[in-house]
């Protein structure tokens, strides 16, 4: 495989290495861009892929949640430039799509059906149809890209920021909590969420085959260290904890209280029961 600039870039991009590290890595791995980046991270200096892997989209994520707080959405909108994410009618589209999804029986990211639905504010025209219009008038294309949709008995609350670059959506069951005290502490966890992009809710919930891998590259950093062999699973075990803290919801230190985890704050009578971070242009 061809090793180019652009390639060095992309990998440059990905792990936040040196070109030259990157174009080495790339050398090495025959210009296979997942070896090299594994190959980086063998070696301490690449961070997880999880974390960088992005792609150029422009847009905006937004939510819906309903009167009663029993319906939640979290929606990505693509558009072609930053500018037209920032115009009134394309950000007033978005709600209305969210409006939409929250209205249906829709699963999650069957945006073809979404398409054909007639809009719930005008029956005479589908969502396809304001799109169209919309597409038109502003003279970009633009792409209902995602969306995830909750229906629920418990407590559903949202999180948007950086004006729709990042949104959260996240479901908490509780019983003897009071409901204004439930409220911040839903807001607290969507706000975790959005700020600490864990992957999963438990330790439990981690593949095993992530488990494994992340052992095998761990192990390979630790052996480019120098450190003796004996030593080596205690300091792996050590460096899953880690890995646990800061890919586990439940794990991770709360970012208004560090000597806290997220565990600690819900104590006994609330439990997360699932959640949704999508960050705008990001790989699925």
């Amino acid at each position: 495989m061809a090793i180019t600039a652009s390639t060095v870039v992309e990998l440059r991009e990905k792990t936040g290495c040196g070109m030259m590290d990157c174009k080495a890595a790339l050398t090495e791995a025959n210009g296979d861009m997942a070896k090299a980046e594994e190959s980086l991270r063998k070696k301490g200096l690449a961070k997880a892929a999880s974390k960088v892997n992005r792609t150029a989209a422009q847009g905006c994520v937004d939510a819906f949640i309903s009167k009663d707080g029993k319906v939640g959405v979290l929606v990505e909108v693509n558009c072609e430039t930053d500018f037209v994410a920032k115009n009134i009618e394309f950000q007033a589209f978005v709600k209305d799509v969210a409006l939409q999804i929250g209205s249906s029986d829709l699963k999650d990211d069957d945006v073809e059906t979404l398409m054909a639905m007639p809009f719930v504010n005008n029956k005479s025209k589908t969502i396809k149809d304001l799109l169209s219009d919309l597409t038109i008038k502003i003279g970009e294309n633009m792409l209902v890209r995602r969306f995830t949709r909750y229906t629920t008995t418990n407590t559903i609350e949202s999180y948007i920021h950086l004006g729709g670059k990042i949104g959260v959506l996240v479901e908490l069951k509780a019983s003897g909590v009071e409901g204004n005290q439930l409220s911040v502490l839903a807001k607290d966890v969507a706000m975790q969420i959005c700020a600490m992009n864990p992957q999963y809710l438990h330790q439990d919930h981690v593949p095993a085959d992530v488990i494994a891998h992340e052992k095998e590259i761990i192990s390979a950093q630790i052996k480019g260290e120098g450190k003796p062999e004996a030593a080596i699973p205690k300091i792996v075990e050590g460096r899953i904890r880690k890995f646990y803290e800061e890919t586990c919801l439940l794990n991770q230190a709360f970012i208004k209280d560090q000597k806290k985890t997220i565990k600690d704050c819900l104590g006994t009578n609330v439990e997360i029961v699932r959640f949704n971070r999508f960050q705008l242009g990001e790989k699925s």
